[in-house]
């Protein structure tokens, strides 16, 4: 996982929680207390935790939906938020709404109108853009909560269980569109219960613990600015993804990278460690996207074979949705 320094070209920290903390009521107990946390432009960051921890009061926060008891939020980039639940008793259409939320974000004439279809139609809804919120699906009210959310492409995305009660191919635009906003230079904090969710694509990870937040990695202690291992210069990454029927890997990708074949029809690409991260997002963003399989470290071709390390997340048997 790499230091968390913004891209070449892309403005530092949008946003930094500097000793925030939040209870409810002058007494009551501290949920959160003494967070530092950092996010720069051009990095997607996930929150950890078990349920119950703060980890929806963390996204709110960082959304500027809840204000801090204690410490100070610096910076508000143009944020868009996707809560748990949805409040799909709003008194309209599923385009009108959208289309109102892309006038009260700043675009104008048709552009809202516009963007409102563009993003109905690519999380598969636009057959009920005319139907009243009340009247949606639960999976289909996710749909526009998600959409909302992407149309007027905010500096700062935070989606809080944003794939909840979506459909496979939903699930993956999502996917997609997160890689997107990541590559065009925007920040993305998620929380979600999939520990495949996204796999290997984060630039840190952080873990509620008690009432704080701490950098972490499912195999050991993690801080985001850590020395390079030994031997790291050496370092490659497999990668093993499903691409579109008969589709071989997209042109050009990050890292020139080695292909083979592997299990089930998917592709496996392996590239120098310092290629991953981009080669991650070139494939999420490929049109049509490729879903993400695995995301592992093989052992050195002379050195002993043991657990395969991952980038980001451990090492999943299971399918990207």
């Amino acid at each position: 996982m790499r230091a968390l320094r913004p891209p070449p070209g892309v403005p530092g920290t949008p946003l930094a929680l500097e000793g925030v903390g939040r209870r409810y009521g002058s007494r009551g107990p501290w949920v959160l207390r003494d967070v530092e946390l950092a996010v720069p432009a051009g990095t997607l960051l996930r929150i950890v935790g078990t349920n119950g921890t703060g980890k929806s009061t963390q996204l709110r926060i960082v959304a500027g939906i809840d204000q801090p008891t204690a410490g100070r939020v610096r910076g508000r980039p143009r944020t868009a938020y996707v809560p748990e639940r949805f409040p799909a008793e709003l008194p309209f259409t599923a385009v009108g709404y959208l289309t109102h939320l892309g006038r009260v974000h700043g675009l104008r004439g048709r552009r809202a109108a516009h963007a409102a279809a563009r993003w109905l139609e690519r999380f598969g809804a636009a057959g009920h853009a005319h139907t009243p919120l009340a009247e949606l699906s639960k999976g289909t009210s996710q749909k526009v909560a998600v959409a909302q959310a992407l149309l007027a492409e905010p500096e700062l995305l935070v989606l809080d269980e944003a794939w909840t009660g979506l459909d496979q191919r939903a699930r993956g635009e999502l996917d997609r569109a997160v890689a997107e906003r990541v590559a065009d230079g925007g920040a993305v904090v998620f929380v979600d219960h999939d520990p495949r969710r996204l796999t290997g694509a984060a630039d840190a990870v952080y873990r509620v613990q008690g009432t704080g937040l701490a950098p972490w990695d499912p195999r050991g202690p993690l801080t985001t600015d850590a020395p390079a291992r030994p031997g790291a210069a050496g370092r490659r990454i497999r990668i093993e993804a499903v691409g579109p029927p008969g589709a071989a890997p997209p042109d050009g990708l990050p890292g020139a990278p080695e292909v083979a074949g592997a299990a089930d029809g998917g592709t496996a690409l392996t590239v120098p460690a310092a290629h991953s991260d981009a080669l991650l997002r070139a494939l999420l963003t490929a049109r049509p996207p490729w879903h993400i399989r695995t995301v592992t470290e093989p052992p050195a071709p002379d050195g002993p074979v043991g657990p395969a390390d991952c980038v980001g997340h451990p090492p999943s048997g299971g399918g990207h949705p």
